[in-house]
């Protein structure tokens, strides 16, 4: 009837109690100690032998809401990204589903979410959203012993994902926004829209290279982890030689030491700024690899620079052009 999962998150272990009883709500708790949780779960069903258990505790009349909002105080600030998903934790604490109580989530609650977040986003952010309620559920069930049989965001059909973007710059583009680059009073700003274009390094990865991982003289960079949880090593061309020589170097260790919400706040004011539109700071990392295949790399180099896990991902850089391939040897 009780059973014990051990969980490991970085150095930390810890072990979960899970009881379980046919026509009862199953109840869990999580210790740092496994005798601790051997005891709760002698404890628990004592408790259920003798009919004493009480399952109308506050936990069960938590909404949504709640539970989100303990999801923003204990699981968001391991996150890479704490900044954006704090933001769009507080979005959805505003929409009508984060008032249902959390035992009483059905499907068509999510599937009215769903809905109404269509008629305002694409289907790749309403993904996104679903995505993280999905994993706000699941750890309101494994995690915290709340009482929801099934997580209804996987019981509904999901909208489908956005074709990839293929956005370049337009003729005059760059130096445009190289220009608007100057008004802002962030002295690291410009040289990470730059770097971003020579390396294809993600937002992220940029917001988080420290000096310490850069060889000048070798002409790389070095990602310690990335977004799939792997390292790589980025090779560094001579315009972005010429922008790290240049950065003033700053005392938190870090490249740029700028926030994601407000470099994402200073590219929104510089392509207004140059009058430009439809252009995400994400489309540089599509430049750049773009830039790559002009360049001659092989589809293995560029794979290794990206860090991509497959081939299918960079399909779409591949323009191979009929009177290209008439003129290769062979």
């Amino acid at each position: 009837m009780g059973t014990i999962r051990k969980r490991r998150n970085k150095n930390t272990i810890r072990y979960q109690a899970v009881v379980r009883l046919k026509n009862h709500p199953t109840i869990s708790k999580t210790f740092h100690r496994k005798s601790h949780a051997n005891q709760w779960i002698k404890e628990k069903e004592i408790q259920i032998e003798n009919g004493v258990l009480n399952y109308s505790t506050a936990s069960s009349k938590q909404t949504l809401g709640n539970v989100l909002t303990r999801y923003l105080k204990e699981i968001t600030p391991r996150k890479k990204s704490p900044e954006i998903e704090t933001i769009k934790i507080k979005r959805l604490m505003t929409e009508p589903v984060a008032k249902i109580q959390f035992s009483n989530l059905k499907p068509e609650h999510i599937i009215e979410f769903r809905n109404n977040r269509l008629k305002k986003v694409s289907g790749g952010t309403t993904l996104k959203d679903l995505s993280l309620l999905s994993h706000a559920i699941e750890i309101g069930i494994k995690e915290w012993g709340l009482h929801l049989s099934r997580n209804p965001v996987r019981q509904i059909k999901k909208p489908k994902q956005n074709p990839p973007r293929d956005r370049r710059f337009k003729t005059g583009e760059e130096d445009c926004i190289l220009l608007a680059c100057n008004a802002s009073q962030n002295p690291y700003f410009k040289s990470l829209v730059i770097l971003a274009i020579e390396t294809a390094m993600r937002r992220g990865e940029l917001l988080s290279l420290e000096w310490e991982n850069i060889n000048l003289d070798s002409l790389i960079a070095y990602l310690p982890t990335t977004k799939n949880g792997d390292s790589r090593t980025v090779p560094l061309s001579t315009r972005a030689i010429e922008i790290l020589n240049n950065i003033p170097v700053h005392i938190s260790g870090k490249v740029f030491p700028i926030s994601e919400t407000a470099l994402r706040g200073q590219w929104r004011r510089t392509i207004k700024k140059a009058g430009i539109k439809n252009l995400r700071l994400h489309d540089l990392r599509h430049e750049a690899t773009s830039r790559f295949f002009e360049k001659r790399l092989n589809i293995m180099e560029v794979l290794a620079i990206r860090e991509h896990k497959d081939l299918k991902m960079l399909k779409r850089y591949t323009h191979l052009k009929a009177e290209d391939l008439a003129f290769k040897p062979g």
